[in-house]
């Protein structure tokens, strides 16, 4: 519309000024349209860019202001929302009596697979190696049972100082988790404008992503710890009642031979047994 305006004025005043100029130079004084219409083309080209650099400028401002506006945080949003957490704390040194314990809690602190492995040598007790020629004596059944019981208990054995060494990792690890959880924390609750920034604010959602994932993977870990233990207690109950089950089976087939020994080695027990005092009967 100003645009408008400023055309239909300017054709105004080359209509006044065209029979001043006729008049005052004669007739040798031509008007020249096309270099009018060139001027005016100029005049309305200025007249946008003049508009362009307005409407510019305003939504500059709009945006200055929107993004001042959400670099501000609202002053009681910290006491509103903010909360502390469980955290993980180390185990105290135990009495460590007879010397076995102190291991294990270290373990249970760091989670160094060393650590773990000395922890349970000192507070386990201990599976002994069957004499070789003791076992070779053995019939195949007894073998069979033995070599099952000793894979139970090194089974046992791996999966314990796994979850030992998994459990004082996670302990250990949850220190700088903290710090950073802390950080994060302050950081979302902070007054300070350049906190409150769009960057700001995707650069802690992108770490409080990544905390929730490392966390997750700390709960996967125990969980999958939690699991083994499950199955080598399974595997407890599963060889034992195999065990019952052969030994059933094993006494159906061998029961009428057992008897049939028993009873042999009754009667032969009787008839070597003299009442007669020379031994004839």
């Amino acid at each position: 519309m100003k645009a408008g305006r400023i055309l239909v004025a300017i054709f105004s005043l080359l209509s006044t000024l065209a029979p001043m100029a006729h008049a005052q130079l004669g007739s040798g004084v031509v008007f020249d349209p096309t270099q009018s219409a060139h001027a005016l083309q100029q005049i309305e080209q200025g007249s946008q860019i003049y508009t362009t650099a307005v409407a510019t400028r305003n939504q500059i401002v709009t945006m200055y202001n929107l993004a001042y506006q959400l670099s501000r945080l609202p002053q009681n949003l910290a006491a509103r929302y903010k909360a502390d957490w469980a955290q993980w704390t180390s185990l105290s040194a135990p009495p460590n009596t007879y010397g076995n314990t102190a291991a294990l809690v270290n373990a249970l602190n760091f989670g160094a697979l060393v650590q773990a492995q000395q922890g349970y040598n000192s507070a386990y007790v201990q599976a002994q190696s069957y004499p070789s020629g003791s076992y070779s004596a053995l019939d195949a059944r007894t073998q069979a049972t033995v070599a099952n019981q000793y894979a139970t208990s090194e089974i046992a054995q791996t999966t314990t100082t796994n979850t030992l060494s998994t459990l004082g990792t996670i302990r250990t690890s949850e220190q700088g988790f903290a710090t950073q959880l802390a950080n994060l924390d302050s950081d979302t609750f902070s007054t300070d404008p350049t906190q409150q920034t769009q960057s700001a604010l995707l650069g802690k959602i992108n770490s409080a992503t990544l905390l929730q994932i490392h966390a997750q993977q700390d709960t996967n870990q125990i969980l999958a710890a939690s699991v083994q233990q499950q199955l080598v207690a399974q595997k407890q109950q599963i060889d034992a009642q195999n065990r019952a089950l052969n030994n059933a089976i094993y006494f159906q087939q061998n029961f009428p031979t057992s008897i049939q020994n028993v009873n042999n080695g009754v009667s032969n027990s009787m008839h070597s047994i003299s009442l007669s005092v020379n031994g004839s009967y």
